[in-house]
């Protein structure tokens, strides 16, 4: 069974940018060029059948393209003890409303998805235990712009474990239309 999420491909020009921040801390697997996206919803393992079944569900999405500024990096745990180091994109309201339609689509006919919750970010490192702080990372980089992404399409990928993390294969694209009616 596939594992797949749909997401937002990231520009190089903000992929370069991110990747500049790689450090030295402790407890720290940095994200590739190849994984850094933005995840939409995460469906995890999905039976065959059910795969062409969210393909349909999401062309059905109409949403204008929108831009999104890369600003700022944050992280899920404490500074102290982070477990995921990430950027941050803005405006939200844009992205949870595109989001949301998505999700509405997919959950309203039988998906579960695994982040139901949606914080957007992209994630730039990983943290195993025992982790070092990224506090002045935090401090020195809260503000700093990483550049635009245009979100003119989406993307369903395919998540498969590798040794040097999970490799992601886009399975289908799913271009915005320029004008709804």
């Amino acid at each position: 069974m596939p594992r797949l999420f749909f997401g937002l491909e990231i520009p190089e020009a903000v992929k370069a940018s991110l990747l500049q921040m790689k450090t030295q801390v402790a407890g720290a697997r940095w994200q590739s060029r190849g994984q850094l996206h933005l995840t939409l919803a995460f469906l995890g393992q999905v039976e065959e059948p059910q795969v062409a079944l969210a393909c349909d569900l999401a062309r059905g999405v109409t949403r204008a393209p929108f831009e999104l500024n890369v600003q700022g990096l944050g992280c899920f745990g404490s500074p102290e003890s982070p477990k995921i180091l990430w950027a941050g994109v803005s405006p939200e309201d844009q992205l949870r409303e595109f989001q949301q339609n998505l999700a509405n689509r997919l959950t309203n006919n039988g998906f579960t998805l695994k982040n139901p919750s949606f914080k957007p970010h992209i994630t730039i490192s990983r943290f195993r235990p025992p982790t070092g702080s990224v506090a002045s990372l935090l401090g020195g980089h809260r503000n700093t712009s990483f550049g635009t992404m245009p979100v003119k399409d989406f993307v369903l990928f395919e998540s498969t474990p590798g040794a040097s993390g999970s490799v992601y294969t886009v399975l289908e694209r799913f271009v915005l239309p320029t004008h709804t009616d």
